[in-house]
C-alpha cells in the first residue's frame, strides 16, 4: 500500500490546500494530512481545531486520513509505514525552502521521498497567512477557504472585534 504523508501547520486551511489534497490522494493510496505545529509561528487555532476543520472539509475524499504529527517528519512518517512526503508549491520561493527541507529529509533517511505538486494557479496567491489577514480585517474569504473554515474564522475574529479596548 502507498501511503502519502501531507504535512502542514494548515492554520486554516485554504482551498489550494484541499485542491493538493484533491490532486495527491490520487497518487497514493491512502493520503495523511499531518497537522504539526510549526514553532516559529503562533497559530491563531489549535491543532485540534485545524485538524477538524480539514476533517470536515476533505468527506468528499475517500482515502483520506487526518492526524497530529509532532517531532521529527521523518520519524513520524516511518511511523505511519510510508516513505513519501507530499508537499505543495505556489512559487518559487516556496520550492527553494521545501527543496531544502527535502534534501534535510533525505539525508536522515535515504528512503524518504519527498513529491512536489504545483498548486492550481487559481490559488497560486493563496496563502493561510493572507487569508488570516484578510479574516481579521472583514474581507471577503468566498471561494479561498471551505465554508467550515468561513464561518470558524468569522466566528474568530468577530468576537475579537467586538471586544472594548
Amino acid at each position: 500500500m502507498r501511503i502519502g504523508v501531507c504535512p502542514g501547520s494548515f492554520d486554516p486551511v485554504t482551498q489550494g490546500h484541499i485542491d493538493i489534497f484533491e490532486r495527491s490522494s490520487k497518487l497514493v493510496d491512502k493520503l495523511i494530512v499531518a497537522v504539526c505545529e510549526n514553532p516559529a509561528k503562533h497559530s491563531l487555532f489549535s491543532m485540534e481545531t485545524r485538524a477538524e476543520l480539514i476533517r470536515r472539509s476533505v468527506t468528499h475524499i475517500p482515502n483520506i486520513e487526518v492526524d497530529f504529527a509532532t517531532g521529527l517528519l521523518n520519524d513520524y512518517v516511518k511511523s505511519k509505514n510510508s516513505h513519501i512526503i507530499i508537499r505543495g508549491l505556489r512559487a518559487l520561493s516556496d520550492f527553494e525552502y521545501e527543496f531544502q527541507r527535502a534534501l534535510f529529509a533525505k539525508y536522515l533517511d535515504d528512503d524518504i521521498e519527498t513529491m512536489f505538486i504545483m498548486t492550481n494557479n487559481k490559488y497560486s496567491f493563496v496563502s493561510s497567512t493572507g487569508i488570516r489577514e484578510l479574516a481579521k480585517f472583514g474581507g471577503s474569504l468566498d471561494g479561498l477557504v471551505p465554508e467550515e473554515v468561513k464561518l470558524a474564522l468569522e466566528s474568530k475574529f468577530n468576537g475579537e472585534n467586538n471586544r472594548s479596548e
